[in-house]
């Protein structure tokens, strides 16, 4: 069974002064999938880089199956204000990146009526056998980035997984 891993970039959250409502959606979500998920883990913005350096740290040929999750999606860090730094943080882990998927969620929230969300930055692609995606930290962004997500997770699956590799 695939796992997955999903990470709330919020310094906020992180210190208990409001409840994060993103990582449950992403959680149950995926769940609902087949994957084997924990409940989201919440971290600091300035303790991002860390995280995934302490998750993706031990992969030591990208091409081999490790112990990390077949699925991390971040949420939060994704905008300009100074404090995140999520998407600078995966982009220079990722082995292939997947530009599409970050342009279908942006042309979500548009056809969503919130113009708001080309402002968001974001990054897809894999790090080895792991597909990593960050999304916005709003509700909205969130449910349009499963919405883009949704068709193509099986099939992104099977391929982190071997199936259809080429001969």
């Amino acid at each position: 069974m695939s796992t997955a891993l999903v990470i709330v970039a919020s310094t906020r959250a992180a210190a208990g002064e409001y409840a994060d409502r993103t990582g449950p959606v992403l959680v149950s979500w995926l769940r609902g999938r087949g994957l084997t998920v924990p409940d989201a883990a919440v971290v600091a913005d300035a303790d991002i880089p860390a995280y995934l350096d302490e998750l993706f740290g031990e992969q030591a040929d990208p091409d081999e199956t490790t112990a990390t999750p077949t699925i991390v999606l971040t949420t939060g860090g994704t905008g300009i204000s100074p404090t995140d730094g999520t998407v600078a943080a995966v982009r220079p882990l990722l082995t292939h990146e997947l530009p599409g998927l970050m342009t279908a969620v942006h042309l979500k929230g548009l056809e969503n009526g919130v113009p708001t969300a080309l402002l968001s930055g974001g990054v897809a692609g894999t790090v080895g056998r792991t597909f990593v995606m960050t999304l916005p930290g709003s509700t909205g962004g969130v449910k349009d980035g499963i919405a883009v997500l949704d068709p193509v997770l099986d099939h992104l699956i099977d391929q982190l997984e071997g199936a259809g590799d080429h001969e």
